[in-house]
């Protein structure tokens, strides 16, 4: 176990005495999940808690979301289990991205294994594709843009798009690492794959990837891509089934077996 995964631990154990929860699963989001970290990259922890069975027993709406300043390289943030469970039935990406990261740090009740278990039911490949689509319009046209752009950024555009092609191709999830999806998605030896791998090779390395002339190459794939998935996206269907009931059940399960009622 690394020093900074004990210090994740160590954080995440006092946040359940400060809070009075109990976390059912927490993880590493963001670039360290995907697979091209920066050596001065935080640590985007990401987990999921139950409050005590009293707290849910009110008429008040009250705060589903715990968050902690960034500091130390660590950025860590979760979500109640009531939220949580009502975003996974709209198969909100970010959540579904959380259950297959590859960085655990923790899990309680078999909480992600047993909701990995329903995600074929409650997944949209439509909800996905649209996510993705817009996380990579809005870095396209806020950072590469330019004659000179945040060369960086290139992998926050790639990888959305990527992932927008594994749910064409395949009507699934895509994978959190960044590497599988241009292995299994992008033609081998030619210019654009001989780019992105130069880029992340760098990025592994620590370089400073910030202001650079941009890559004509990476530019014209992506503006090309952008325009066929907007047509693509429309036609592609919602999520499977009404899973309801079967949500409603998992949350009294959780909330029961959390506190060993």
């Amino acid at each position: 176990m690394t020093e900074m995964t004990t210090k994740i631990k160590q954080e995440l154990k006092l946040l359940e005495r400060e809070e009075g929860i109990r976390i059912l699963y927490a993880c590493e989001s963001g670039s360290r999940a995907w697979g091209f970290p920066s050596q001065d990259s935080d640590y985007d922890v990401r987990f999921i808690y139950v409050r005590p069975v009293d707290w849910y027993l009110s008429i008040f709406e009250k705060r589903d979301v715990i968050e902690r300043p960034i500091s130390d390289m660590l950025d860590i943030s979760g979500w109640d289990l009531r939220k949580t469970l009502n975003l996974f039935r709209k198969s909100n990406p970010p959540l579904m991205e959380w259950l297959d990261s590859p960085v655990i740090y923790g899990e309680a009740c078999g909480t992600a294994e047993r909701l990995r278990g329903l995600s074929e039911k409650a997944y949209s490949p439509k909800a996905s594709i649209y996510h993705y689509l817009h996380m990579a319009r809005g870095n396209y046209r806020t950072y590469l843009q330019g004659d000179v752009v945040r060369i960086k950024k290139y992998f926050y555009v790639l990888r959305p798009i990527l992932a927008c092609e594994w749910i064409l191709r395949k009507g699934a999830m895509p994978p959190m690492a960044f590497e599988s999806l241009v292995n299994e998605l992008l033609p081998r030896g030619g210019e654009l794959d001989r780019l992105i791998g130069e880029l992340l090779a760098r990025k592994k390395a620590g370089d400073e990837l910030d202001d650079e002339p941009r890559l004509p190459a990476i530019n014209a794939y992506i503006e090309e891509r952008l325009a066929s998935l907007e047509q693509a996206a429309a036609r592609l269907p919602g999520a499977k089934s009404d899973i309801d009931m079967e949500l409603d059940a998992l949350f009294r399960e959780l909330l029961m077996e959390a506190w060993n009622k």
